[in-house]
Formats: C-alpha cells, structure tokens, sequence
C-alpha cells in the first residue's frame, strides 16, 4: 500500500518526506498504522553518518506506537485493532541471550542497520520509486504506515496514551534501565547524570525511583537542568567539574557511587571524566552513542586495577522489551514514572527536520511525532 515517511537519501544529510510503498505483512508480521513516534538522537546520528547504515534511501525512527491494521497469514495471538509499542531491538525468544532472560542482546539484532528482513537481506520492507527502501531497525517508525516482525512488537492496554507511550520504547526504557539495571543503584547512594536529554532524564527518573539519596544531573542547557530538578534530581549543575566536586564533599571524598553517561554525541573524554567523578568500586555506565568509529578513552588502566573501578556498557538500559515496557507503562499508570512531562513539543511527519533542529538548540527532552 502508499505511505509516506521521512528518509535520509545519503549521509550526511536531511530528513525528507517522500511517497513509499509498503509491503503487506507476511507470516509473523504485522501492518502497522502509525500514532506517533520519538525523535530520538540515534535517528540524528543516522543522519549525520556517526551511524552508517546498510542502503539508501534509509527512513528513519525507531521509538514508536501504533494500532495493527493487519495481520499476516499464520501469525497467531494477533488481531486487527490491536496497540503496540515497537521495541527498537527485536527479540525472538530463542536464541542464547533471549533465554538468558538479556532480550536486549537477542542475535536478531545484528541486521537492524541493514535495512532488510532479519531472514534475507534481499528482502525490504519499503520501497521509493522501484527501490529498495531500509527500514531503521526494522521498524521506521518515521512513516505513517510500517509493517514489523512480531519480534520488535509489544501488545499493549488499549486504555494507554500511545502517544505517551511511544517513549518506552527506546528513550525512557534505556535511560531507566541505565540506573536501574546497569547501575544497580540501591538506596542511598550518590548518582550523577551526564547528559540530560532524552535519555538522561529517564536515568534521573530511574535514580530517583531506585531511592539514590543524591542524583546530580549534568548539562549545559539551563532549561534541561531545570527540568531534571522537576523529574527526580537532587542537584542539577553545567559541568562534570561541579558534580565530582559536589559527590565527593557529601561522600569524605570518595565520590558518586555511579556515574551515568547519557551524552548526545559521546566522546572518550567524558567516559574519562565519568571514570573521575565515582569513587573506589564504582560503576561507570556508557548509555550514550557518537561515532561508532572512534576507539579509545582516556583512562587510567590502574585506576580500572587498584581502584576497582567498573566500566559497563548498557544497551537499552539492560532491558527485557517483551516484559520491561509493560512494567514502565504499568508504573506510569501508578504516578511513578512521568511520561507526560517529557515531550516539550509535538510534530507533525512534515516537520521532522525541525524537530531535529529543536534537539540540537536543546529546547526539547523528547520531541514527538504525531500523525
């Protein structure tokens, strides 16, 4: 059927609105009508080739929600009417990692740039004007109608604001996960969050839930910091410098007992800072992405050695798609975790690249897509 979606034509490069052709859905996957969609810094990435992706035309998106308006042949346990939220990882439920209960880590994510179905890398999704058209992890949220594997979809209450909850999957769910599962903050400890944007904010919320006593929010932007203080933070200064200080005058000088990098375009150098600002045994978490291309960080090996220090990687926060976006929705409709408060503004398909513009004079936390 038509659609329409924004695409990136070649990296660097601009998010444009184009006429697409969408496939039906096969076994095991769904047609999708789009209600709305995250702007979220990974898409800007893609945009500006810090991410290289598998073809062009690209269209982009991958935090997204909708209701099914068909369902493919043989595909069991789903109906027309349906509401999803879209994970941006997929997860089949039978690999190694899946049954380790590290969905996030499920081996159907090794194609998710190409473009392609997971199964044949010949086969797209979308088409533009005859050509094949890849499909941000395998779902492209930035098109009014997209058809997904199962895998990436979660059925969710019909009574959630999908344009709310949208945000779970990708956005909320990494920076929650971030504290509470790669952190492993417990109550009272000392957290700082560098970067507050669309991913660090949720890692304030996160801190704040798991009962840390002082949650230092990082950034710049004035208008980020004031937010963080709305959403959980204890503490909210513009640099790195500020927040060690702050953590090691409330800790005899030992420092936070983790650090959370959350920065839009992350370098070495703020994991070298983040390694600076956490005391002996503490944990530094890397949730933040720059150019994939970049090695290296500069740190002290014996830091890592005599101090004990622990460097963690965190995709999607650690999480589990299948249950952790239930559970977040769940905690929403209890008051314990603020979704609302997060989309400083809504868009139309139209206005993506405006959005993105938004982001980057860092008037927004989560721009939003409705269509």
């Amino acid at each position: 059927m038509h659609t329409r979606g924004a695409v990136i034509k070649q990296a660097p490069g601009t998010y444009e609105v184009v006429d697409l052709e969408v496939d039906d859905p096969r076994q095991g996957e769904l047609q999708v009508q789009m209600t709305a969609s995250g702007l979220c810094h990974s898409d800007d990435h893609i945009a500006t080739g810090d991410i290289p992706v598998g073809v062009y035309p690209f269209c982009g998106g991958h935090e997204g929600a909708g209701v099914v308006t068909a369902v493919g042949p043989h595909t069991p346990g789903w109906s027309e009417g349906d509401h999803v939220v879209f994970s941006f990882l997929p997860s089949c439920g039978r690999c190694t990692w899946c049954s380790r209960g590290m969905q996030n880590l499920c081996d159907l994510g090794a194609t998710l740039l190409n473009g392609s179905r997971w199964d044949d890398a010949t086969s797209f999704r979308l088409t533009h004007e005859g050509q094949p058209v890849g499909q941000m992890c395998g779902i492209s949220t930035f098109a009014e109608v997209t058809t997904v594997a199962v895998d990436s979809a979660v059925k969710v209450p019909d009574e959630v604001p999908l344009d709310k909850a949208c945000l779970v999957g990708c956005g909320v769910g990494t920076g929650w996960g971030s504290a509470i599962n790669s952190a492993d903050v417990r109550p009272g400890d000392v957290v700082v969050v560098m970067g507050v944007g669309g991913i660090g904010i949720n890692a304030v919320q996160g801190a704040a839930f798991a009962g840390a006593s002082m949650v230092i929010a990082v950034d710049p932007v004035e208008f980020k910091r004031t937010k963080a203080l709305e959403l959980g933070a204890t503490h909210a200064v513009a640099s790195i410098e500020e927040a060690t200080e702050l953590a090691q005058s409330v800790t005899n000088g030992q420092g936070a007992d983790s650090a959370i990098v959350t920065v839009g375009v992350t370098k070495g150098e703020h994991l070298g800072q983040a390694m600076g600002a956490i005391r002996k045994a503490g944990t530094v978490v890397v949730t933040g992405l720059g150019n994939i291309a970049d090695v290296g960080a500069p740190i002290s090996l014996a830091d890592i050695t005599l101090f004990q220090k622990r460097i963690q990687g965190s995709l999607f926060g650690a999480s589990n798609p299948k249950t952790d976006i239930l559970t977040l929705l769940r905690l929403y409709a209890e008051g314990h975790l603020k979704l609302d408060e997060l989309v400083t503004r809504t868009y139309k398909l139209d206005e993506v690249a405006l959005g993105y513009e938004d982001m980057h004079a860092g008037t927004n936390l989560r721009g939003v897509i409705v269509y």
